[in-house]
């Protein structure tokens, strides 16, 4: 036996899931495989250490032990003896557990999980203050669920479904050429493992039948676009009484009219009249909580911000409450009648001469840029 490391020998990490783990596998097997490297005894033994560390980590048991102890786990008839793993084991299972969507198989888990229940996805659009408080929403979903008449069996009242004599219960029927073996789905039972020679007369056989549930959905406060919420169990009925599937109700957050949502905190534009943005004043704000009044110091620009700590989102995560963040925007009047006209122009007339730069100095900066700028082009 290798003594190589197993996590090694298949390129993941400690850390890593059985998916990655039969992911890496898929790829090296292919890779070593002697029917693709025939007569490279070095390719074969490649082969063998990756089977190993493969039957090793994807077994949950054998897995917790070479964590611990590592290879000396399966010395000496650890594990069970017989060196604790690869000897006894049938090729045929493995491979078609992990190449059955590429030769049509899968083994009996795959099997197992195609009797489970489809998972299903609702759509749900909700209001910012819906999914910042949290909420609670009815939905009606069509789904399958099982058949009340014949209790999901699919066999009429009084009888039972009885195993298939093709593949003896398998759902799979097994085809060995060479080296490989190749496992195909029962064309007698279509991979159900048994025959239903009297049909339930409400669904027809099937198990299962058609109806729209109605389902109430508690919405956490603090959702965002993107989310999911899991109704664990609330999918398609599997068939013939395997486990139902799960309901994901994937969340869409409408944008609203006042604020936009970044994370926890919260964005608005706050018009101001350039009076107040001059004089300084007080305006009131809207938040989530209600009014507040939000203090403009004199001579504010416009686009300034102001943050007011705590008035964002909780995180339906956790974590500290999000800020709402005002941008100012000074705004100009309009349908000016004469003498508002006069008065402005008056106005302007005051910042004019050696005092202009002091009373507008971003004019002043941004005019001198654009002289330096068309000096050193000509320059």
């Amino acid at each position: 036996m290798s003594k190589r490391d197993f996590y090694e020998v298949l390129g993941v990490g400690r850390d890593a899931t059985e998916r990655e783990i039969k992911k890496a596998y898929k790829r090296l097997a292919m890779k070593y495989h002697p029917d693709r490297n025939q007569g490279d005894a070095n390719a074969a033994e490649q082969f063998k250490e990756v089977k190993t560390a493969y039957e090793v980590l994807t077994d949950p048991q054998k897995k917790a032990a070479y964590d611990q102890y590592g290879h000396a786990a399966f010395e000496q008839g650890g594990m069970g003896g017989g060196g604790g793993f690869g000897g006894g084991a049938d090729f045929g299972d493995i491979f078609g557990d992990v190449f059955g969507d590429i030769f049509g198989g899968g083994g009996r888990r795959q099997q197992q999980r195609q009797q489970r229940g489809a998972d299903l996805r609702y759509n749900m659009e909700l209001t910012l203050e819906e999914a910042v408080r949290g909420c609670s929403k009815e939905i009606r979903v069509p789904t399958l669920v099982a058949c009340d008449t014949c209790d999901g069996s699919g066999a009429k009242k009084g009888s039972s479904a009885t195993t298939c004599g093709t593949c003896h219960g398998q759902g799979q029927v097994q085809m060995r050429q060479g080296f490989f073996a190749v496992q195909q789905t029962c064309p007698h039972c279509n991979g159900r493992g048994k025959i239903i020679k009297d049909p339930c007369g409400t669904c027809h056989g099937h198990g299962r039948k058609e109806e729209t549930k109605t389902l109430s959905v508690k919405i956490p406060a603090g959702v965002d676009t993107g989310d999911r919420i899991r109704l664990s169990g609330e999918g398609e009925a599997g068939e013939f009484g395997a486990p139902a599937g799960d309901l994901y109700v994937q969340v869409h957050v409408a944008e609203h009219h006042i604020f936009e949502r970044d994370g926890n905190n919260l964005y608005c534009e706050v018009p101001v009249s350039f009076t107040m943005a001059a004089l300084g004043g007080e305006v009131e704000v809207p938040t989530l909580d209600g009014r507040v009044n939000l203090k403009v110091p004199s001579e504010t620009q416009t686009g300034r911000m102001f943050r007011m700590r705590g008035k964002g989102v909780k995180s339906v995560r956790g974590g500290a409450t999000g800020d709402l963040i005002c941008k100012l925007v000074v705004e100009t009047p309009v349908s000016l009648s004469s003498r508002q006209k006069e008065l402005l122009q008056e106005l302007e007339d005051s910042f004019g001469g050696k005092a202009a730069s002091k009373h507008k100095p971003k004019s002043e900066g941004f005019f001198n840029g654009v002289k330096k700028f068309f000096d050193d082009l000509t320059g």
